[in-house]
C-alpha cells in the first residue's frame, strides 16, 4: 500500500534524475539515447507510484513510437559518419542528412514534451496530476528537475550532432537515397506526430480536468 508507494516513488524519481545527470556527460550516441529511455521509464513508475496505472501504460505507448524514430536515426547518423557512435565525431551533419535532421528533431522535441506533439499528451498529464498529489515540494522540485534534465540532454544531443562543426573522418555517405532506411523513419516521423492526440482519445474518452494555479502551469516551461 502507502509504504510501496513511497518507496517506489522514491526509486523511479531517483531513476529520472541519476539517468539525466549522466546522460549529460556521455558522448556515446546510444547510450544517451538508453539513458533517456530510462529516465522515461522512470517517469512510469512514478506515475504507477501516484496510482495512475492507465497513464503510465500511455507513455509508455506514445514514448515507444518516438523512442523507436530516435535509435532509427542514431543507426543512420552512425552508418553515415562511418560506424562510429562518438558524438565528438559528428557535427554539422544536418547539412548531409536533412531528413534524418528533422525527424530526429521531432523525436527529440516529443520527448521534450513540446505540446502537440506525442510525448506532450502522456508527460504533461502526468505532470500536471502529480502537481494535485500532495507528496510534498521536494518530489514536486525533483520532478521539475528532471523535466528539464531531458530537454537539456536532448539540446546538447542536437547540437553536438546537427549544428556545431563537422569533426569526422573525409567520408560522408549518400544514406538518404536509401528509400528502405529513410522509409521506416518518415512512417515513425507522421507516427510520432499524430499518436499522441489520437490515442488520447481512445484512452481517455472522458476530458480530464485539471485545476492548476498559473505557476504550476508554467512550471516545466520554466524550469
Amino acid at each position: 500500500g502507502e509504504t510501496s508507494s513511497a518507496l517506489l516513488l522514491f526509486i523511479s524519481v531517483m531513476t529520472m534524475f541519476m539517468s539525466g545527470v549522466v546522460a549529460i556527460f556521455e558522448y556515446d550516441l546510444k547510450k544517451i539515447i538508453a539513458l533517456s529511455t530510462l529516465s522515461q521509464l522512470g517517469m512510469m513508475m512514478f506515475s504507477i507510484s501516484l496510482g495512475l496505472f492507465e497513464l503510465a501504460f500511455f507513455h509508455l505507448l506514445t514514448h515507444a513510437l518516438f523512442k523507436a524514430l530516435l535509435f532509427l536515426c542514431a543507426g543512420i547518423l552512425i552508418h553515415g559518419v562511418g560506424n562510429t557512435q562518438d558524438i565528438r565525431f559528428f557535427g554539422g551533419l544536418s547539412l548531409n542528412f536533412p531528413l534524418v535532421t528533422v525527424c530526429m528533431n521531432l523525436a527529440n522535441l516529443s520527448l521534450c514534451g513540446v505540446p502537440f506533439l506525442a510525448g506532450f499528451y502522456s508527460k504533461d498529464l502526468i505532470v500536471e496530476l502529480a502537481c494535485q498529489y500532495s507528496w510534498g515540494v521536494f518530489i514536486l522540485c525533483m520532478m521539475f528537475i528532471c523535466l528539464s534534465l531531458t530537454v537539456l540532454y536532448s539540446v546538447r544531443l542536437t547540437y553536438l550532432s546537427f549544428v556545431g562543426v563537422y569533426s569526422g573522418g573525409p567520408s560522408i555517405s549518400v544514406c538518404e537515397s536509401d528509400h528502405s532506411l529513410i522509409g521506416p523513419v518518415v512512417i515513425l516521423s507522421f507516427v510520432s506526430l499524430i499518436s499522441g492526440p489520437i490515442l488520447s482519445w481512445l484512452s481517455f474518452p472522458a476530458p480530464v480536468l485539471i485545476f492548476l494555479p498559473v505557476f504550476l502551469k508554467w512550471a516545466a516551461l520554466l524550469f
